[in-house]
């Protein structure tokens, strides 16, 4: 396999997983009698740009289907993030009803629909019919397409050229990060603003976050990388932010490379971080397996305890990095009984690969479990506030990742 930037061949293994179906292919009960495809979930990092990389087996088409099941708005504290970011943006860009936004991505609408409030003219580009639908009735102008530079070029030609780009959590799910990138810049008007959000790599290897490996996220990002890839597009990184969603994310602010904006300092120190960090050695790289595997191990012991004790163990938020965790670890019913989860679009369904059924939050109260492992570790104090009932009879909370810990 080669780079999906650079073109050098991947020598280098930084995570297997072994095997697995795609996170988000939740179950119906006609799925269950039915082969499901699993494939390989193994890592590369390449030695050339750093770029950390998925193997090639899954197409974005199979990925995000016509009725992909994640709904951004199903979370209120990314409600709040997305609110919190376009009232800042419209400050920082003076924003106004001459201004033009799109966002790549756009899901269900959780973040246009701000800027459709305000009177700021926007288009969505998403390109699951599930998301999109909730996202029209929200108002918000939506393109059913996969984003690239032939999606970029057509909107140039249409005069819907942008003031600002944006994209939440969509940079680590494009398998051709070249394109993708090359069509911001296509798309993007002299003077304008790009800004992407995801995880940061450091992040996710400093807390040993391997649950955030899935088949839809090709590639794991450092601030190192994304500027290699930038730069190659004709863009300039000129800012970045250090945010707390996703257990630690980046967002970057990008021009076109002539533009004259000065760069911010910040941009020189997260480098500077990552380099002592050391993520231009292969070296850092190569002890991240035992580490994810002594979690698991971890969480498994946890997990027989409970079954040796007659424990109900049941789990909350039925979230791809929950479906990760369970297949590696090997999980079935017989350790965690049912998930639930708010989101309408998978109750009812089942757990790919470890075929838990996913219920209404409000079988906790009915079922009453002893403890309840909450899989979407990086909004736990959300949940356990949200679902504070399963402490009136005696139940916890607890946590797999970054190491094992009951909530109090």
């Amino acid at each position: 396999m080669k780079c999906r930037h650079c073109a050098n061949e991947l020598k280098f293994v930084f995570l297997d997983l072994g095997h697995a179906p795609a996170s988000n292919d939740y179950l119906s009960v006609a799925d269950l009698t039915r082969s499901e495809i699993y494939n390989p979930l193994r890592l590369f990092v390449c030695n050339e740009c750093w770029l950390v990389q998925t193997d090639d087996y899954k197409k974005a088409e199979d990925l995000f289907a016509r009725d992909y099941a994640y709904f951004s708005s199903t979370s209120q504290s990314w409600l709040r993030h997305a609110q919190a970011y376009s009232d800042a943006i419209e400050k920082r860009l003076g924003l106004s009803s001459n201004s033009f936004v799109i966002e790549v991505a756009s899901n269900d609408g959780y973040l246009l629909k701000n800027f459709v409030a305000k009177g700021i003219p926007c288009l969505g580009i998403e390109p699951t019919d599930s998301t999109a639908d909730a996202a029209e009735k929200l108002g918000v102008p939506t393109l059913r397409q996969f984003f690239g530079a032939e999606t970029a070029r057509t909107l140039v030609k249409e005069g819907r050229s942008a003031d600002l780009i944006c994209g939440n959590n969509v940079y680590a799910h494009v398998p051709d990060i070249n394109d993708f990138t090359a069509g911001l810049e296509i798309v993007l008007k002299p003077g304008g603003t790009v800004t992407l959000e995801f995880p940061h790599l450091m992040r996710l290897m400093e807390s040993v976050q391997f649950d955030t490996v899935y088949h839809e996220h090709f590639s794991y990002l450092s601030l190192g990388a994304v500027k290699r890839i930038f730069e190659r597009a004709g863009l300039r990184l000129f800012d970045v932010e250090e945010i707390p969603t996703h257990g630690g994310s980046l967002r970057v602010y990008g021009c076109r490379t002539a533009d004259t904006r000065d760069t911010s300092p910040h941009v020189a120190e997260v480098l500077r971080r990552e380099e002592e960090f050391g993520l231009s050695k292969v070296d850092t790289y190569l002890d991240f397996q035992d580490k994810a595997n002594a979690i698991k191990d971890e969480f498994l012991s946890f997990l027989l305890e409970q079954k040796k004790k007659g424990k109900i163990v049941a789990a909350y938020g039925a979230a791809a990095k929950g479906n990760t965790l369970m297949n590696y670890a090997g999980l079935k019913t017989d350790l965690i009984q049912f998930v639930c989860d708010a989101a309408p679009s998978k109750q009812g369904k089942f757990m790919p690969g470890s075929h838990i059924p996913i219920l209404h939050p409000d079988e906790l109260k009915a079922r009453k479990p002893d403890w309840v492992v909450i899989l979407p570790w990086n909004i736990a104090e959300e949940v356990a506030g949200a679902q504070s009932v399963i402490r009136s009879w005696g139940g916890q909370f607890v946590v797999a990742i970054p190491k094992l810990t009951v909530l109090q």
